[in-house]
């Protein structure tokens, strides 16, 4: 096919190929396009010039490395999905108290560690709520707190080579270019030490994120579960007890009881021991009760004598927790339902619709007019406009936006976001993450076939299902980091890399190799203002590499400072995702990322330049 360059002989192929890049990014600051539209034009335009061949640039499609990275998407849903990610989240409120620097420092190691093993915009986004409680429930600003999230966030990219794509993409070019290959622990020391580094710079530095109590709270349109349960009056009626040894109770399914129309009581969960842990049931129809099952009641008649029923039925009344409905939201959940016309609930009681068993879930509540209706609710027929608070699985309560013959759901509460559908196959989870790190580590077999091993055993074990696994790979990702690898291929092709380095050579002279390395984490970081991370080292990392090779010394101290210079993206709301997500909640300025992130960034630079060349000598 006739080109461009056939036609224009005096421009070469490498004008049009930084033209390109400056587009490019361009586009990527302007964030008018998606950045992976732009990847997808970027990889049309290469075609179109016949810089590059089809296989040039599809190359990426069969990159194992693409692959792993998919894989580690899935690795972090079952981690969110067992409930792993938020219990080490919840146990930082235990042993934080009431310090906020306990929180910090606890909250950075929390993120920091987590994110050495799944994506560190995933471990930020499951953390931002998290934080929000505690600032709500310490009276701090989310200022204080949100900007270390991110920090910790960055800097767990750097804990491990799984930890984050630019990682993963400097071991690829390393492998190809030169047939070395990184190790899983590799970056642990470095990071770690960063790590302390941060944590101590966040709290000399977080006084300059000011402290007042943030007014415009984004989440005020949406009420938690302990909300909807004071709102609804069912803290006083909700009442807990265990099934002693020798009771009528054990043995029987709830059905046979026949609780709700003998004493008007609802059974609302059923927590049974498991594996020294609890787990909490939604109580069906046929839910055998067992001996040490402890039932979580809601009593809907005020003349109820509790202590009589125990006493009858040898029960053993116990404590009821203000956190005991928190403690099961990652299985049971609450939704708050209104009825629609023409539902056929309408006029009819909840006795008179089984209401859980056609809908598998329990009425807690109801409001009309917006008021209370607390005596005998359940045998008060429904009317248009009646508010219903219903508690069960949630996947069921999310399964109740397809009743739109009968209901439409007004308020799921925050909680959902925290849904943790396989919590009992925590154990199994961290197995699962244990075997592929041991794989990886040995290097028995290539990182990507450990982490398709890991994913595989989350499948058995169900802590993923088909769906949870396919959604959870972030493709628009995926499809960016394939349509930024052409750019590393084309100025390979066209002289560029050559061209970059001889550029560098002359300007660092005879400045020794600890300036060069300086230098190199300064060209990483001013690109990563503009660009992602990965593509930032996608395209930095081919240049380092040819040019240790062109100083004839190990590329690995190269390869380690583009990593880590990828990873240092502090400096800009707009340097990485995990900085996106947190302004909002945060509440913070383009110049709040300048003022903490420039010196951060400095601080980090310093560390990886002399700090790298000790453990990966030139």
């Amino acid at each position: 096919m006739n080109t461009i360059f056939t036609n224009a002989l005096w421009v070469s192929p490498l004008f049009w190929t930084l033209a390109l890049l400056a587009v490019a990014v361009i586009l990527f600051v302007r964030n008018k396009v998606r950045m992976d539209a732009v990847a997808l034009l970027v990889m049309l335009a290469f075609y179109l010039s016949g810089i590059l061949t089809t296989n040039e640039i599809f190359a990426g499609f069969s990159d194992p490395n693409i692959i792993l990275i998919a894989l580690l998407f899935i690795i972090g849903e079952g981690l969110v999905r067992t409930g792993v990610a938020y219990q080490v989240s919840e146990g930082i409120l235990k042993l934080a108290g009431n310090s906020e620097t306990k929180v910090l420092v606890l909250l950075m190691l929390a993120v920091a560690g987590l994110g050495a093993f799944m994506s560190s915009t995933g471990v930020v986004a499951i953390f931002i709520p998290v934080v929000l409680m505690i600032c709500r429930q310490m009276n701090l600003s989310p200022k204080r707190l949100m900007m270390p999230l991110s920090v910790a966030g960055l800097i767990s990219g750097m804990m491990t080579l799984i930890a984050t794509a630019p990682n993963l993409v400097v071991n690829a070019e390393l492998v190809k270019d030169t047939g070395t290959r990184l190790r899983f622990f590799d970056f642990t020391p470095i990071g770690l030490v960063i790590l302390l580094l941060g944590i101590g710079y966040m709290l000399l530095t977080r006084r300059w994120l000011g402290g007042s109590i943030a007014t415009d709270n984004q989440e005020n349109n949406q009420r938690s579960m302990a909300e909807l349960i004071d709102e609804y009056g069912l803290r006083g009626r909700a009442k807990r007890f265990v099934v002693r040894t020798g009771s009528p109770f054990a043995g029987k399914k709830l059905d046979e009881l026949h609780l709700r129309s003998n004493y008007g009581v609802n059974v609302l969960a059923i927590e049974r021991w498991k594996r020294f842990r609890p787990t909490y049931m939604m109580p069906l129809a046929t839910s055998e009760i067992h001996e040490k099952d402890i039932l979580m009641i809601d009593i809907g008649q005020q003349e109820f004598n509790l202590a009589e029923f125990c006493q009858t039925h040898n029960l053993e009344p116990a404590e009821i927790k203000s956190q005991s409905f928190d403690e099961q939201a990652k299985s049971i959940g609450m939704a708050e339902l209104a009825l629609v016309p023409g539902s056929a609930l309408i006029d009819k009681t909840t006795q008179e619709v089984a209401f859980r068993s056609r809908y598998g879930l329990n009425v807690v509540g109801i409001k009309r007019d917006g008021e209370l209706i607390s005596d005998s609710f359940s045998g008060t027929p429904y009317k248009l406009g009646d508010l219903i608070l219903v508690i069960g699985d949630w996947k069921v309560i999310q399964q109740m936006r397809n009743r739109t013959k009968d209901f439409v759901v007004l308020t799921y509460p925050k909680e959902i976001d925290r849904v943790a559908p396989a919590q009992s196959q925590a154990p199994q989870a961290l197995l699962s993450v244990l075997v592929m790190v041991l794989l990886m580590v040995s290097g028995l077999v290539p990182n990507v076939i450990a982490a398709l091993i890991g994913c595989l055993m989350l499948g058995y074990f169900r802590c993923v299902d088909a769906k949870s696994a396919y959604d959870s790979i972030h493709w628009p990702s995926l499809i960016l980091i394939i349509g930024m690898m052409p750019f590393a291929t084309a100025l390979q092709k066209t002289g560029g890399i050559q061209l970059a380095v001889e550029t560098m050579l002359q300007l660092v002279g005879d400045w020794g190799m600890h300036c060069v390395l300086m230098m190199l984490f300064l060209f990483c970081a001013v690109i990563g203002l503009f660009i992602s991370n990965t593509a930032t080292a996608i395209l930095v990392a081919p240049i380092a590499i040819s040019l240790a090779q062109q100083l004839q010394v190990s590329p690995i101290p190269f390869a380690m400072v583009v990593a880590i210079a990828a990873s240092a993206a502090f400096m800009t709301p707009v340097s990485s995702p995990v900085n996106t997500m947190v302004v909002g909640p945060g509440g913070y300025k383009f110049s709040d990322f300048l003022k903490i992130g420039v010196p951060f960034t400095l601080i980090v630079m310093v560390v990886s330049v002399f700090l790298i060349p000790l453990l990966f000598p030139f």
